[in-house]
């Protein structure tokens, strides 16, 4: 559950290619790829690199719209591009970013959302009802535009229009997860996982990289798609708190290392949260105890907690770099019941 008064773009991204968000479709993507828009990193420019199209743009770029007899378009002319969310979710914050794109950025945008179920083609999207989550606003040259949504009902797609043409070069989609009971009923799933509500909610170190890496989807390629801290030179171990959706039983706990082999922690160790301001030592009760770990490698561990726990801590003794934490189990009946409320609320 979303917190009161956190930074909407502390949320994550959605649309995130990272979270197996995906583009649907565009109006035109003449001079640069739709699907640039929603790659995880930050957008990157090489001056003088030209194709066959001219500059190439890490980002999306649509061709220039023309009007009658060779003039301006129209005032309301606008291409537009379609987002699959990752995850279903309701947004806090969208981020129109037109890095790098100085004589070439549209005048302005506006975002819509729908929800639709299951897997829409695009002339099921056509059909959706929209609602506007961000009103037409102007936009200015290599500068990232962050607007705040009112929270609304959970969405699955956003659209997001650009007037009259030009350039963006990201488009994040900040919100919470709102995970479909449907698919989680009677299963064991990872409770970490950002596409399941879980969520990072406190970590002691992110120099090196997000902690959010580590509960991502798929496998960490290098050990950049972990997380990884710096190198600790006082008393003490670096740590990471990942929250669930709801209550749950752990039954089985994966901490793996690949890719960190002269950086991996030396051991580490889980607790589940028991009740209590989370700072404290009596609030958490142990759960995997501290185990040796070897680099470049996914430990697992069958767990048998003494009770249903909403977050779990990992410490990692003394530093250093974990691929992903994975945290199987289930939803206690409360919890599950949780779930559904959840998703009932935020209909559409």
């Amino acid at each position: 559950m979303a917190a009161e008064n956190q930074d909407a773009l502390a949320f994550p991204d959605l649309a995130s290619r990272g979270l197996r968000g995906s583009v649907v479709a565009a109006s035109d993507e003449f001079f640069a790829e739709k699907e640039n828009l929603i790659k995880p990193g930050a957008a990157v420019f090489s001056p003088s690199t030209f194709g066959h199209k001219g500059q190439v743009y890490d980002g999306w770029e649509t061709r220039r719209r023309r009007g009658p007899s060779g003039g301006l378009p129209a005032a309301d002319e606008h291409d537009w591009v379609i987002v699959r969310l990752g995850a279903p979710g309701v947004v806090h914050a969208v981020v129109v970013d037109t890095a790098y794109f100085t004589g070439n950025f549209p005048q302005g945008c506006s975002v819509e959302a729908c929800t639709v179920p299951g897997y829409p083609d695009l002339a099921a999207l056509a059909a959706a009802p929209w609602m506007e989550i961000v009103p037409r606003s102007p936009l200015k040259g290599d500068t990232p535009h962050v607007f705040e949504v009112p929270a609304h009902s959970r969405f699955s797609h956003v659209r997001l229009k650009i007037y009259p043409d030009g350039g963006v070069a990201r488009l994040r989609v900040h919100g919470e997860v709102v995970p479909d009971p449907a698919l989680l009923e009677g299963l064991t799933f990872d409770l970490a996982a950002l596409e399941n509500g879980g969520d990072v909610r406190a970590c002691s170190d992110r120099f090196y990289s997000s902690p959010r890496n580590a509960i991502s989807p798929g496998l960490s390629r290098v050990m950049g798609e972990g997380w990884e801290t710096r190198r600790r030179r006082s008393a003490g171990n670096e740590w990471l708190i990942v929250g669930f959706a709801v209550p749950a039983m752990v039954s089985l706990a994966e901490i793996d290392t690949s890719g960190y082999i002269g950086n991996s922690p030396g051991m580490a160790a889980l607790r589940g949260h028991i009740g209590g301001p989370w700072e404290a030592d009596s609030s958490w009760a142990p759960l995997l105890p501290k185990t040796s770990l070897l680099p470049d490698t996914p430990h697992r561990f069958r767990v048998r907690p003494s009770s249903a726990y909403d977050l779990v801590r990992l410490d990692v003794f003394p530093d250093g770099g974990v691929a992903r934490l994975r945290l199987y189990g289930s939803p206690t009946p409360e919890g599950l019941a949780e779930v559904r409320r959840r998703w009932a609320e935020t209909a559409p």
